[in-house]
């Protein structure tokens, strides 16, 4: 059989069509697959004191954050409770600003504007000796929107709109 160059490119475009169209499959396939965030074991994050007032500090472990609001220490989940985009923290406002969709959480994770059904999700948070120790194992709902405990007030410019 004789390839002729019609021949030769009728099947390499047929060939990376098959290609493109199995990595397309594969690459929704990984995103759209559950996985296990934290598999829900008990992480030491350090000295509780190393957290100081008014910060979120990111811990890649857990895919979680943990914020000091007001004193009060919590562990944040990473995901936004409306679609599970990851928000991050905004440190010109002080606020979570998730990229999204637009949802606006204080730093204690409360509700503050957007389409989230209700404030950030968390963990089980203990002290075991010197050490703050989270169990991701163990996830607390999000407050209601309705909920307000921690300061609301922006402490500047938001990230969203270029600040």
């Amino acid at each position: 059989m004789v390839i002729n160059r019609r021949y030769f490119l009728r099947r390499a475009w047929k060939a990376c069509t098959a290609f493109l169209g199995g990595a397309a499959v594969w690459t929704s396939w990984e995103m759209l697959k559950a996985r296990d965030v934290a598999a829900g074991g008990k992480i030491t994050l350090g000295n509780p004191v190393d957290y100081k007032d008014g910060t979120a500090t990111y811990v890649r472990e857990g895919r979680l954050w943990v914020v000091n609001a007001g004193g009060h220490l919590r562990a944040l989940s990473q995901k936004c409770p409306h679609l599970g985009c990851r928000v991050p923290f905004c440190d010109s406002s002080g606020r979570f600003e998730c990229p999204c969709h637009g949802s606006v959480f204080n730093i204690g994770g409360e509700y503050i504007q957007g389409p989230t059904p209700r404030g950030m999700d968390g963990y089980a948070l203990s002290v075991e000796g010197d050490a703050l120790v989270v169990d991701t194992g163990s996830v607390i709902t999000g407050p209601e929107n309705s909920v307000q405990n921690f300061d609301s007030t922006a402490k500047g410019p938001s990230c969203a709109a270029g600040g």
